[in-house]
């Protein structure tokens, strides 16, 4: 957990990926490293949980995409 000033933000690892947690609850997903496969994006207010099985449903969106091609 990381504070800055009176703001209170958790920041997970997840899959090779950084979850930051706003303080309206809604979340940024980062890739940890490069190539990036999964681009960045964020969420709407959410659980932590539903987080995670968004990075896992991306994940397996692009195992998919990687099978097709």
């Amino acid at each position: 957990m990381r504070r800055s000033a009176d703001i209170q933000t958790l920041t997970i690892r997840y899959q090779g990926f950084v979850l930051l947690e706003q303080i309206d609850h809604s979340w940024i997903v980062r890739p940890e490293r490069s190539p990036i496969t999964v681009m960045p994006f964020r969420t709407p207010t959410c659980s932590l949980e539903d987080v995670k099985a968004l990075v896992d449903w991306k994940l397996s969106q692009e195992q998919s995409l990687i099978k097709t091609a």
